[in-house]
Formats: structure tokens, sequence, C-alpha cells
């Protein structure tokens, strides 16, 4: 299979290219960091990529919660228009098989329930709660505290910031496109990935390539909140397979499904910390309390959906995954 792979140079889509490669695919990088003049949102540009493609596995996109509202029209452009532009661009042409790199963060706070109400969706959390270190959501209906699960696909979306806002429209414009084409469209919604090739000391990195940085300067680890969000971290290899499986397996004419993609194991961010400190042999993490507004608390997935019907399962556990992570650029 011919697959133009967007973003095929970054962080996650070079690991596809490999990936892609080890499968005896033909894998086309599309990059404007690699060429400028290979951005999603000029149309001349990607008619020309699309020639004699078969697929598309789109990855690229401005990611990270970035720096408040300011960079809005940035994330709109860069992940809305470009993606707009990409699937007009893949009808005109007849490519009907898309990848798109979605991510958990349409859902907003996680899965939670209540032992008096059930299942609740907690609403943002509040300065005030925040500033006084009452991290964790309430109840919505009593005010009594919460116990966090496993979020389904399923699940009610609840993007809150513009980053999660855009992710979510992308999934959106894939679908009319699958309903308008008769085309092939499948999300995976990745959770916290993290691995070789992470970007780093810039607004827009995860906070697993902040942690290695500060370790790497000899300074500790400084963890929002109390350390005890709850994340899935994947390894990016992982990650890179599952974009594979999912190009090759059929899925449903003219309708996007989508997949939680993470690893199944539960980790808390400040678990995270410690593990890097750990494999670079200190200084120990710091807990300040500090917190960023739009950061959810608890969200972790359920990629049981991925597992059963395309037979993709994390490899890189979380103890190996972090050592590597401290030994890599």
């Amino acid at each position: 299979m011919r697959v133009l792979v967007t973003g095929g140079a970054g962080f996650i889509g070079s690991q596809i290219m490999t990936a892609l490669l080890a499968r005896g695919h033909e894998p086309l990088v599309y990059d404007v960091h690699g060429d400028p003049a290979s951005d999603v949102r000029s149309p001349v540009s990607v008619r020309a990529a699309l020639a004699g493609v078969d697929a598309v596995c789109h990855q690229a996109a401005m990611v990270g919660l970035g720096t408040g509202f300011a960079d809005a029209a940035q994330y709109v452009s860069r992940n809305d228009l470009g993606t707009a532009v990409l699937l007009t661009a893949m009808a005109e042409a007849g490519v009907r098989r898309l990848v798109l790199a979605g991510s958990m963060v349409v859902y907003g706070e996680g899965r939670y329930e209540c032992a008096r109400h059930g299942v609740v969706r907690p609403g943002p959390r509040t300065v005030a709660d925040l500033d006084a270190g009452r991290f964790e959501p309430p109840c919505p209906v009593c005010g009594a505290a919460l116990l966090p699960g496993l979020v389904g696909e399923d699940a009610p979306v609840d993007p809150r910031n513009v980053y999660a806002t855009t992710k979510l429209t992308q999934e959106h414009l894939a679908a009319a496109w699958a309903r308008a084409t008769g085309g092939r469209a499948v999300s995976l919604r990745y959770h916290n990935v993290y691995g070789p090739g992470m970007p780093r000391d810039t607004p827009y990195a995860g906070v697993a390539s902040f942690f290695r940085s500060a370790l790497a300067r000899g300074e500790a680890p400084r963890v929002y909140e109390d350390g005890r969000q709850r994340r899935d971290f994947v390894h990016v290899r992982d990650v890179a397979a599952a974009n594979v499986a999912a190009l090759e397996a059929g899925s449903r004419d003219g309708a996007l499904t989508t997949y939680n993609t993470g690893s199944g194991e539960v980790h808390t961010v400040g678990e995270m910390a410690e593990a890097l400190a750990s494999a670079y042999g200190g200084p120990d993490p710091v807990v300040t309390g500090e917190y960023r507004l739009g950061d959810v608390r608890h969200i972790t997935a359920d990629s049981s959906r991925l597992r059963a019907e395309l037979g993709w399962k994390a490899e890189i556990g979380f103890a190996e995954g972090m050592r590597e992570f401290t030994r890599t650029h």
C-alpha cells in the first residue's frame, strides 16, 4: 500500500514511517518541517502529494495545551483548515482510506462514578477550587468524592481547551468526508504518547518531555497539582503499530470508527516523574501544587475495542519504556 503520512517527519509520524516500511508498505513523507511547501493547508501541494496514493495517515497537527487562547487561530488553521483541505483533495483524487491522529482530549474529564448517583459528568474545575488545592472534581449532584474509571469510545465528548476542540472538529470533518465519499476513516484517540524523538523545551511538548529535560539539566522535575492525576502513558512505537493495524484492517465504508489508543496501564503523573528520576539517578521530583487551567484531572482509556477489532496490543510496558526514554534524545 502507498501511504501518504502527513507530519511524517515528526515525533509520531517518523515512527509510523518506520513501521510501515517494516510491513512492506511504501510510505511517503509529507511534512512542513522537512519541506516548507508540504503544508496541508495548500490545496496545490496536497493534490500533488496524493498522486498514486492508496491511503493517508494524517498526523500533521499543532499539538499540546499551548499558551492559553492567544494561539487559537493557529490551532484552527493548522488542525481544522488543514484537515479540510486534505480531505477535499482526497475526495477529488479518489483516495478512500484515512487514519487520523485523534486524541483522548476530546472527552474532557474521564469517567467518574458517585456512590449515590452512579456515573456522572463533572464540569470544569473552578479557579477557586484549584487555588485552594482541591484538585479532585466533586459529584455535580451532591458534591461527594468520585471514583475515576476508564473511559470508552462511546462516552460523551466535552473538549475543555482550544486544542481539544480542534481535535474533535477533525473527527467531525473526517466523518463528513466518509459519508460524502463512501470512504473509510479511523480516528485513533491517542492517550499520553511518549518515547524517542519526543519534542522538548517548547510550550507544546508533553509532560514526560518536560520532566526529562529538567533531569538532563540536573534539576528536579516539577509536578503540577498533587501529582495524583491519572493518565495512560503509551509508547510511540506502540502507537505507530496501531496506525499500521488501522491502515491494514477493513473498516466501515462511509463512516468514521474511533478507537482509544492507550497502553491499558494506569499511572499517575507523579509516578511517571518518579520513574524518570529513578532512571536518571535523581534529583527527586518536587510536587508544586501549581496548575494549568484547562487541564483535566483524570483521563484513562479503555482500549479493549482496538485490541478486539484490530488485534493490536501495547507491547512496551511502563517501566521499560521510561528507562528507554531517559536514554534517548
